[in-house]
């Protein structure tokens, strides 16, 4: 275990968004895409998706044959759903998917009062929505549809740059990790910090229950070593069919595996891990690149404690 102390000022390295008391430090939440990983490059995938579904709306055809489709566009022809793909970093790829749909029904003005208020509701990083007033059979079909269309998401995300990138990944893994990934990781573990991976994207798992798909692929092509007593003792993420927000993913690895809040620190670049850690009670850390203004104003407004742009500088505040 490890105490983590705020720094007096910040510093090009580490910005102090929100001072804290020292902690320790037993457990760290980390996301993947972005905060360790760099094999996918998904916000224009994203961009491109939700774009084309909220402005030609649904695809016809099997998944395949709407991701076809969907590709005849570009990702500059939505400049809504880029600002959208950037705001909702983070959140379960089902509600974005969410968005996208229910954009689409202004084009036949089926949108309701309720729908309108449910689009803006997403925008502020809202998931849930069952309590809203819509009728089953309505919240059936937008499960139905949304599962639908995170298929044609994920065979466009692994068409246009994963597999490329997974490729190369497995040839030279540092090159695809944020600077000081695997290091960070490898100090923590040494000290006894146990090390989770929770994404939005989908975690599959093979009959002896080890972490099987397209994710852990990649999780394993880095050099992430999974399993219990490992480098990362349990990787997590959501499903095909059902929403998972990553606040409810982390409440219940707090529950099943008695981790304490106070004990423990959650690393992201998306708004729904950071929003968690403050939900929770947890240090929050921001990893987002210097260049990225509108995320670090998203996250600073939600509370994050620290910023980096990587970790090479991160153990200079973790005291053993």
């Amino acid at each position: 275990m490890l105490k983590i102390v705020c720094p007096a000022v910040s510093t090009p390295d580490i910005e102090v968004a929100k001072p804290f008391e020292k902690r320790l430090i037993k457990y760290v939440f980390h996301d993947i895409d972005g905060t360790h990983s760099l094999i996918r490059d998904w916000v224009p995938v994203m961009t491109l998706v939700t774009g084309a579904v909220a402005t030609y709306g649904m695809f016809p055809g099997s998944p395949a044959e709407a991701a076809k489709a969907i590709a005849g566009h570009s990702p500059e022809e939505f400049p809504e759903a880029r600002r959208f793909a950037i705001e909702s970093a983070g959140l379960s790829a089902l509600t974005q998917m969410e968005w996208a749909l229910r954009m689409s029904r202004r084009l036949d003005n089926t949108s309701t009062e309720l729908n309108e208020k449910i689009i803006q509701a997403i925008w502020q990083g809202k998931e849930r929505f069952e309590d809203a007033g819509e009728s089953p059979e309505d919240s059936a079909e937008l499960q139905k549809q949304s599962s639908e269309l995170f298929h044609v998401y994920e065979i466009l995300l692994l068409e246009m740059c994963r597999n490329r990138n997974l490729a190369a990944a497995k040839l030279d893994p540092a090159a695809w990790q944020v600077p000081g990934s695997m290091e960070f990781l490898q100090y923590l573990y040494a000290n006894g910090v146990k090390n989770y991976f929770v994404t939005g994207a989908v975690v599959e798992y093979d009959a002896r229950g080890n972490a099987a798909g397209s994710m852990a692929e990649e999780v394993t092509a880095l050099g992430y070593e999974m399993g219990s007593g490992k480098l990362i003792e349990k990787f997590c993420g959501s499903t095909w069919q059902k929403k998972l927000p990553k606040v409810e993913i982390m409440r219940q690895l707090c529950q099943s595996d008695n981790i304490a809040p106070e004990n423990l620190l959650i690393a992201g670049d998306g708004r729904s891990e950071i929003a968690a850690a403050v939900e929770l009670g947890a240090i929050a850390l921001s990893r987002l690149d210097m260049t990225a203004a509108r995320q670090r104003e998203i996250h600073r407004k939600l509370g994050t404690n620290l910023i980096i742009p990587d970790y090479r500088k991160i153990r200079d505040i973790l005291i053993k």
